[in-house]
């Protein structure tokens, strides 16, 4: 049994200055983005290192303010009406994946009428990016000491302090968890396909269906948040739900792309 090693959230203080690790997992998620997509527009003749630029600059755009209004949206609308500013303080954690999606979303379509592409062909590029966000992401949780798991006494839980019963008790690491199914697993995954020439859309299609397994698989492991409790019996969460509609957009997006004949992605190697 392992225990959590309490972490310092703010990794460097500089006078009124404090740097958290939550807002550098930001960071680094968005510069290995940038690298893979530079390392992605040398095999195509489509990309450049101006348009992975520009289009890193639409998607964080969209996953700061869309993952922060979703959140409220979603997961904290109250505490927002009670204190508005509170939609701003990204630092204290508190981000929708959900919510990021549609920001992302609407900033790759706002993209691709500049450049001239379709939605489909830059979702396909951004898809495999986006992975390593979400492992940054997750590790920033764990190091915030948030998002855990339920209650457990399996031999992979996590002795962590609860400030509601006050004292040390075992949980699911489920921020480690979803860092590998999110994170990791998604990115092979996602790699390996998109490494051949592929329909238009079956790549984001993938990533919508995949992304929304491995959230429910998670949500098993991961106890609800505490103003929102379970939507229904004691199994059924808000991530299940915003998640059950990903797989079936992802699933119907994949038939539909690759029954459209000749319709090859132009990001695809």
């Amino acid at each position: 049994m392992w225990s959590y090693p309490e972490i310092n959230p703010v990794a460097l203080s500089l006078g009124a200055l404090a740097i958290h690790w939550y807002g550098l997992m930001y960071v680094i998620g968005f510069g290995a983005a940038w690298l893979l997509g530079l390392y992605r527009a040398q095999s195509s003749s489509v990309w450049d290192k101006d348009k992975v630029g520009d289009l890193l600059f639409y998607c964080a755009l969209g996953v700061v303010l869309g993952g922060r209004m979703g959140y409220v949206l979603f997961y904290d609308f109250s505490g927002f009406v009670a204190n508005p500013l509170s939609l701003v303080m990204v630092w204290q954690g508190g981000m929708s994946f959900h919510g990021g999606l549609l920001g992302v979303t609407l900033g790759m379509f706002l993209f691709a009428r500049k450049v001239g592409l379709s939605l489909f062909s830059v979702a396909d590029f951004v898809a495999p990016l986006v992975t390593i966000g979400l492992f940054a992401g997750r590790i920033g949780n764990f190091i915030n000491g948030e998002l855990w798991g339920k209650i457990t006494d399996s031999s992979w839980g996590m002795w962590v302090y609860d400030p509601v019963i006050g004292e040390m008790i075992q949980k699911y690491p489920t921020q480690l968890l979803q860092a590998l199914l999110e994170g990791l697993v998604l990115f092979v995954l996602l790699w390996w396909y998109s490494s051949k020439p592929r329909p238009s859309g079956s790549v984001a299609g993938l990533f919508l269906a995949a992304y929304g397994v491995f959230r429910i698989v998670a949500e098993f492991f991961r106890a609800p948040d505490a103003h929102l409790g379970y939507l229904a019996g004691d199994w059924l969460t808000m991530g299940m739900v915003l998640s059950l509609p990903m797989i079936l957009i992802g699933l119907g997006l994949m038939v539909w792309a690759y029954k459209q004949p000749g319709l090859v992605s132009k990001e695809a190697k």
